[in-house]
């Protein structure tokens, strides 16, 4: 038997900004309906951003459960976090908080408070 990981959806109490956060974030192209948006970036399953009206961010690290995160490799640490701040992340934890020894990650939010790193490759 064979699985494989086809989308990634994630709730969004307004699907523009979120999803408009993802395609920015990761590239490729995002295709919109009135209840749906889906991006579709090279070598990535398609992250759906599904309208959840009355959806709650997870006050993650300092409260309720992060429940499930995101977390990308990248080649250029810097560029990718000036990317993702530049197209509306929040830094969960300051950048002088980032542990070599654990791979050189970072921590942030999309629009929607759904919690993702970024690790160096």
């Amino acid at each position: 038997m064979i699985i494989n990981l086809s989308s990634v959806v994630i709730d969004a109490a307004e699907p523009e900004p979120e999803g408009a956060f993802w395609h920015r974030l990761l590239g490729g192209s995002i295709t919109r309906t009135p209840s749906h948006h889906f991006v579709q970036a090279p070598g990535l399953p398609v992250l759906v951003i599904q309208s959840a009206p009355g959806q709650i961010a997870p006050n993650w690290p300092d409260g309720t459960s992060q429940q499930m995160h995101l977390d990308f490799t990248v080649d250029d640490l810097a560029a990718a976090d000036r990317t993702a701040l530049e197209a509306g992340a929040t830094r969960l934890r300051p950048t002088d908080d980032v542990h070599p020894e654990e791979d050189g990650s970072r921590i942030y939010a999309s629009p929607a408070g759904h919690p993702f790193c970024l690790r160096s490759a």
